[in-house]
């Protein structure tokens, strides 16, 4: 697992279900890409366009919630988000994308969209570099950052067993 991440930060409020990350008409598919392409169409349609690899979402309450598909968090990989910021997830969504190895961070972030926003994995804080503030996290445990930096849970299960 990168010890950081950098990017732009894209805030969302609270409750973004994951019908807004991927809509069902899309869920014929588990291409990242292809999925990526239709990330947040019917609730912020540029998204897509404007994203850039390594961007930040930074979000309210309850990010994730609704049905408990693995679409949404491969669909924000395929669009190159690199990780996602909230002050509390949907536990399946939660799951869901650590199991897929994409970041997931629990904190309370003031940030608007453009705000370049730098997580610290190792120290537990994300601080965005344009407002000057930081806040803390509770890092992740080893066995979940093992989880991600192997790419999820079926390439961590692949090596253990070799």
């Amino acid at each position: 697992m990168r010890e950081e991440i950098v990017g732009r930060a894209w805030v969302f409020e609270d409750n973004v279900d994951t019908d807004q990350i991927i809509p069902a008409e899309y869920l014929v598919t588990a291409d990242p890409r292809e999925l990526g392409e239709h990330a947040f169409e019917k609730v912020r349609p540029d998204f897509t366009e404007k994203v850039g690899e390594g961007d930040v979402i930074v979000a309210g309450e309850n990010f994730g919630c609704g049905s408990s598909r693995e679409h949404a968090p491969l669909a924000l990989l395929g669009c190159g988000v690199s990780c996602v910021i909230a002050e509390s997830f949907a536990r399946i969504f939660y799951r869901n994308s650590i199991n897929l190895g994409f970041p997931v961070i629990e904190c309370s972030v003031e940030a608007e969209d453009g705000d370049e926003i730098k997580v610290d994995f190792t120290e537990g804080v994300v601080v965005n570099k344009t407002q000057n503030k930081s806040h803390p996290f509770k890092p992740l445990p080893d066995f979940l950052k093992n989880l991600i930096e192997s790419g999820g849970l079926i390439e961590y299960t692949k090596e253990k067993l070799k």
